[in-house]
């Protein structure tokens, strides 16, 4: 696939609609998040807070976890958006931990929509740590 053919309003919306179905009760942000596989399946996620911070889950956590749940395969296109409370949607960029998860499942060329422009995931995450740092 090919950034011109990229279903970014698709993506989009199914971020959004994600958003809108966050538990987040104690930070007041919520993320949502899409991703387009190899396979052409559409999947989101949304951030599930927890009153102990570090079980949190991110929006790209849940979104992995459904990549599996629907069948696996790599992610192709992603994009991610974050709302403060009745806020502006906003376009966001995902955070480290969550940039180690989308280069752990991408696939050869993943293309990631941030405010800035569209990148790869090695833009982001350069030099990451991944199966050839183990030998695998």
């Amino acid at each position: 696939m090919t950034t011109n053919t990229a279903p970014w309003p698709q993506l989009e919306a199914a971020a959004a609609a994600a958003l809108s179905q966050a538990y987040a009760p104690y930070s007041k942000y919520r993320v949502g998040s899409a991703a387009m596989t190899s396979d052409g399946r559409m999947i989101s996620g949304c951030n599930i807070e927890n009153a102990a911070y570090g079980v949190t889950l991110c929006a790209e956590c849940s979104m992995v976890g459904q990549l599996f749940a629907t069948g696996g395969g790599t992610l192709e296109y992603f994009v991610c958006f974050g709302q403060l409370e009745d806020g502006e949607l906003e376009l966001i960029t995902p955070c480290g931990r969550c940039r180690q998860l989308l280069f752990e499942h991408r696939g050869a060329d993943l293309r990631i929509k941030t405010a800035r422009a569209i990148v790869g995931i090695d833009e982001l995450l350069p030099d990451a740590f991944g199966p050839q740092n183990l030998n695998v």
